[in-house]
């Protein structure tokens, strides 16, 4: 089965006029930088949720089309591609899934103009007019998690290590905040910038051994989690320490090379081999459009999955407007009545619930623990 659904590239939809009305929505998505290892996943989510859409009918009788945005680039490359879309009519919408400093640019060019539905883990806080966040709070996804790690592994002593920006930082203030309510304390916080070396990592595990650290949160993503987790693997401490992150999913498990630790853990939303019945069916559903060796389903690809059905059901019901968005979204993802139920006639799952659930890496997969 092919997906029935059309992607465009940036410069088409700029310079090509729709052939016929379409909901066209703005999918801002790493294909480079540090997350570019999870696009992949990520585009086949929102693939697959357009192609939901249009094979039950549309959105209002037309169909859900896509227009590709590099969101791995430059915090005002990203945004200033997307005012260009937005200024040329060539998007009616914009969803993505990216890193937060990203996100803020991108925010200051829809705020008042269009929706803009944001889904991966996010640092909270407000929001511009039009924006929804779908993702998890660091609140949600560390709390009731550190406090059970530092009792089952009698942590005494947690270092934070993180990128240098708005998402990391915040995770640090929350992570602060849960350790200091158990009998461990912070010893160590360092933030780095977006590709640093694996040399010039050393001083920071030298570091880490000097605090006599238990436990480590990481909150560096992509390629970067990836290339610590390969420095401290190289030092020996991955088999010392307790691993926690709120960012680590199959892609970047799997290009580390995999964990037998046993002590590497990951705070998320989704996992592939979660045996909930949403997360198989939508497995099936996957398999079933895209075959069984498309890119797996990570956590951000579900969180765009849903994010595009989100938009869909809002178009449907005519409130895919900047004001009053964030009300709107809440009611769809809340809301028992009829009309609610027709919004999301064409997602088969229906909404998504919040959900974070914890994880221990187990060669190239998760065991889901919580």
């Amino acid at each position: 089965m092919s997906a029935d659904v059309k992607l465009f590239e940036s410069l088409d939809a700029l310079h090509s006029p729709r052939e016929a009305p379409a909901l066209r929505v703005g999918l801002v998505v790493p294909q480079s930088g540090p997350l570019g290892l999870t696009g992949p996943s990520a585009l086949d989510g929102a693939l697959l949720a357009a192609h939901e859409v249009n094979a039950g009918g549309g959105v209002r009788g037309v169909p859900l089309e896509l227009v590709l945005v590099d969101g791995g680039a430059e915090p005002a490359a990203v945004a200033g591609e997307v005012a260009l879309l937005l200024a040329a009519g060539a998007v009616d919408a914009v969803a993505g899934c990216h890193s937060s400093d990203v996100h803020r640019a991108v925010e200051t060019v829809t705020a008042g103009r269009t929706a803009y539905v944001f889904t991966p883990p996010h640092e909270g806080g407000t929001r511009l007019a039009g924006v929804v966040c779908t993702g998890a709070t660091p609140d949600h996804q560390l709390h009731a998690t550190i406090e059970q790690l530092t009792t089952s592994h009698q942590i005494r002593r947690w270092a934070l290590v993180g990128n240098d920006y708005i998402w990391p930082r915040a995770v640090h203030r929350a992570a602060g905040a849960a350790i200091a309510r158990t009998p461990a304390r912070v010893v160590l916080a360092r933030h780095l910038p977006f590709g640093a070396t694996e040399r010039a990592l050393e001083p920071l595990l030298d570091a880490v051994r000097a605090a006599r650290a238990d436990a480590l949160l990481l909150s560096l993503i992509g390629r970067d989690l990836v290339r610590f987790n390969r420095a401290l693997r190289r030092s020996g401490l991955d088999r010392r320490l307790v691993r926690l992150s709120g960012a680590l999913e199959e892609n970047s498990l799997l290009a580390y090379g995999g964990d037998d630790t046993g002590t590497l853990y990951a705070s998320m939303p989704s996992f592939a081999n979660l045996t909930e019945e949403r997360r198989l069916r939508l497995a099936e559903q996957h398999r079933a459009v895209f075959g069984p060796y498309a890119p797996v389903l990570d956590a951000y690809a579900v969180g765009l999955y849903d994010g595009l059905h989100l938009l869909a059901a809002l178009a449907a019901r005519g409130e895919l407007v900047p004001d009053g968005l964030a009300g709107a979204a809440l009611r769809l993802l809340h809301g028992e009545d009829a009309a609610t139920r027709r919004a999301w006639a064409r997602a088969p799952l229906g909404p998504a619930r919040e959900r974070v659930h914890l994880a221990r890496a187990e060669g190239l997969g998760f065991t889901v623990l919580s």
